[in-house]
């Protein structure tokens, strides 16, 4: 299939590129500087930003699917500035994607967002507050968008991340029984992203991603 990649160009969006063109896919690779997308046979770059409507609707066309992989900088104003850009983006995105008839999103938020916070003790919850609140407070909105949408949507919550390579071996835990804090690499967290476009089973989940 032909994959719209949002926020290609580092971190996880940028590990969706090389796996989904690894997978066979064609890649739309879409971030405001592009100059970090890898250039390789079967991917487009293409420079855009993701919340503004006319980009978004221009990145749509043609696709079969979008992986939704923002990310923001991390710093010390995030400790206390209100995040938004996960909310714009999907506002965006999900009424420009009815639009254009294309029904499968993947979307990479995190763990501690939506109901995945009850993974954590009290101590680890009043720390993820303390240093992250900001952001998933906007990625629990994220993830309440797109679960009221009627888009094949699936929301992947992976947790901490690191910069190793794919092992394949990491675990999708759909109880929230199990869920936990752990490490997962970028590139593991991109290979299910890519795996779930095409599996069924993945419609209307939203796992926690670990080691």
């Amino acid at each position: 299939m032909k994959v719209l990649v949002i926020g290609a160009s580092r971190g996880i969006g940028k590990a969706c590129v090389t796996a989904a063109v690894a997978a066979g896919h064609e890649v739309r690779a879409m971030a405001r500087n592009v100059d970090t997308v890898p250039e390789a046979a079967g991917v487009e770059r293409f420079a855009g930003d993701a919340t503004q409507a006319e980009d978004v609707a221009r990145a749509l066309e043609g696709v079969d699917a979008v992986i939704l992989a923002l990310g923001i900088r991390e710093s010390i104003a995030m400790l206390w500035q209100p995040v938004t850009l996960f909310s714009e983006a999907t506002a965006l995105l999900i009424p420009a994607m009815q639009d254009a008839g294309i029904r499968r999103l993947v979307c990479i938020t995190g763990i501690g967002a939506g109901e995945s916070v009850s993974a954590f003790s009290a101590i680890e919850r009043l720390g993820h507050r303390m240093v992250l609140g900001q952001p998933y407070k906007d990625k629990t909105v994220q993830e309440g968008m797109i679960r009221a949408s009627d888009l094949d949507w699936t929301l992947l919550r992976p947790v901490i991340l690191t910069n190793g390579a794919a092992t394949g071996t990491y675990r999708v835990l759909h109880d929230p029984s199990e869920w936990r804090l752990g490490l997962i690499s970028r590139a593991d967290v991109a290979d299910c992203a890519v795996k779930a476009l095409s599996d069924e089973s993945f419609i209307g989940a939203a796992p926690v991603l670990t080691r």
